[in-house]
């Protein structure tokens, strides 16, 4: 099953900030994408469920720093990107 990942406008604009300001990334990130989009379950992203103020959101692991969450949208096959960055960053936003 393919999956179809929707970019929220506050998502592009933390990418584009995020890519610009770790431009060494940009290769994983599109990895982590295409990963996302034919499996978000694969082992390699960790995929998890957040708690707290970030509960009903996932969030899926580039690397040991840095994080992509997103938003299950299970019956359309959606992935929605919320937010990306490093660890702190989205859990403290």
């Amino acid at each position: 099953m393919n999956w179809t990942l929707v970019v929220t406008g506050h998502f592009s604009k933390k990418a584009k900030k995020f890519l610009k300001q770790h431009p060494e990334q940009s290769k994983l990130y599109l990895k982590i994408l295409l990963l996302l989009e034919a499996n978000p379950y694969h082992p390699s992203l960790r995929l998890h469920p957040l708690q707290g103020k970030h509960k009903g959101l996932h969030s899926v692991s580039m690397n040991m720093s840095y994080r992509i969450t997103l938003e299950f949208l299970i019956e359309g096959n959606q992935l929605i990107l919320i937010d990306i960055g490093d660890h702190d960053a989205i859990y403290r936003g």
